[in-house]
């Protein structure tokens, strides 16, 4: 792995989710694992655009009627229902952390469910930049999280998910996913090893 065939790939780091007046704040147990999250984080994306690679976002967005879902359940549902992630409102934006780096960070709208390769030109734009390692952070680690990482692997890239730059709805859904089924399909690291690899 190096910064030339590298990408970090960001899911959910929008106001609804991660600020503290965000519509969805409240869905995780553990509040304040966010703070070190958006630094760890943070800091990995200047690392990794320092050594080359790739930083993109796969934000998620609906039009205010949610006319993109039809019939929605589970995390879906919670969604709409909340009226969150509405398109070019405060809740859908990218979290300051993240505009820090605007200019730097690419961004791929789009997303409409679980998967951030359904309906993007994700896939492509990995490609384009021959990106075989792909680091996934982000929300909900039994979700979103856990579906890109195994559409990651089955079209081919090597998947890297990052245990300090992800988050679970409670404690022990992050650590059992982390432990038990994400190292069955990818390396479970934290963003200080991936500084170590990149840096090697």
């Amino acid at each position: 792995m190096n910064g030339k065939n590298v990408a970090l790939l960001l899911i959910g780091f929008q106001n609804d989710y991660f600020s503290k007046d965000g519509i969805l704040n409240g869905s995780f147990e553990d509040a304040n694992a966010i703070d070190p999250l958006l630094k760890n984080t943070q800091s990995l994306i200047r690392t990794v655009i320092d050594a080359g690679g790739m930083v993109v976002e796969t934000p998620i967005n609906f039009t205010a009627d949610y006319s993109e879902l039809d019939e929605p359940i589970g995390i879906l549902k919670v969604i709409k229902d909340k009226k969150a992630f509405i398109r070019d409102e405060y809740g859908s934006q990218s979290v300051p952390m993240v505009k820090e780096f605007a200019g730097e960070i690419g961004s791929l709208p789009g997303k409409r469910g679980m998967s951030c390769f359904s309906n993007t030109e994700l896939d492509k734009a990995l490609k384009a930049r021959g990106v075989t390692h792909l680091m996934i952070a982000g929300a909900f680690t039994s979700l979103c999280i856990d579906s890109a990482g195994r559409e990651a692997l089955d079209l081919g890239y090597k998947v890297i998910m990052l245990s300090d730059c992800t988050i679970g709805r409670t404690l022990f859904e992050h650590k059992y996913y982390l432990d038990e089924i994400m190292p069955l399909y990818s390396l479970v690291l934290d963003s200080e090893q991936i500084k170590v690899e990149l840096a090697a």
